[in-house]
C-alpha cells in the first residue's frame, strides 16, 4: 500500500521558518520516501505505507518537541502504479 501525507505545523512565522517547521521538513526529507515536496504553507510526502507512517510518528514527536503547538495532517491511500481508481 502507498500513502501520501500532507502536513503543516504551527505557529506560523512569516519572517523566518520556525524550528518546529524546519525539524518536520528534515524528518520528511530524510524518510526515504519516493516523493517529497516542501513549501512555506504545507508539505507532502509519498511512499510505501511503512515509511510514511514511520515518518508521521517521527515528525509528530520531533515537531512537538521543537515547539509546534499544532500539527495538521492528512494521510491518503494512493493507487499503486497500474491500478485504476475505484
Amino acid at each position: 500500500m502507498r500513502l501520501r501525507v500532507e502536513f503543516t505545523t504551527e505557529p506560523f512565522d512569516l519572517d523566518e521558518a520556525p524550528r518546529h517547521a524546519v525539524v518536520a521538513r528534515e524528518v520528511i526529507q530524510g524518510a526515504g520516501l519516493d516523493s517529497v515536496d516542501v513549501g512555506p504553507f504545507g508539505n507532502t510526502g509519498e511512499g510505501p505505507a511503512d515509511r510514511v507512517l514511520a515518518a508521521v510518528d517521527e515528525l509528530l514527536r520531533r515537531g512537538l518537541d521543537a515547539g509546534a503547538t499544532r500539527v495538521s495532517l492528512q494521510v491518503n491511500v494512493v493507487a499503486e502504479a497500474g491500478e485504476g481508481a475505484s
